[in-house]
């Protein structure tokens, strides 16, 4: 279900401060982020996050199209290994 029109889009406090201050710094450093529910905005263009997935922090580099998704969309948490009956996708 979606969230209502109304509220808007739901975005953690910290992370707009970080992404503040990461485009007043200039510079281009991953900004580290457990926050995979909340939604990018176009403020966020052009920054790289560090989602995390549950193991490791996977950089996102967020461009136009992704603005309006979540953030955990774009950091798969489980890894595909193939199906059981098949031998020409061998895990290597």
């Amino acid at each position: 279900m979606a969230r209502s029109v109304w509220k808007g889009p739901f975005v953690d406090g910290y992370l707009l401060k970080k992404a503040d201050a990461a485009r007043a710094s200039g510079r281009n450093e991953i900004i580290r982020t457990w926050s995979r529910r909340s939604t990018i905005l176009p403020q966020f263009v052009g920054l790289t996050f560090g989602v995390y997935n549950g193991r490791k922090f996977l950089p996102v580099q967020v461009t136009e199209n992704m603005v309006g998704h979540k953030f955990g969309e774009f950091s798969p948490t489980r890894t595909f290994t193939g199906h059981s009956g098949d031998k020409k996708a061998r895990r290597t």
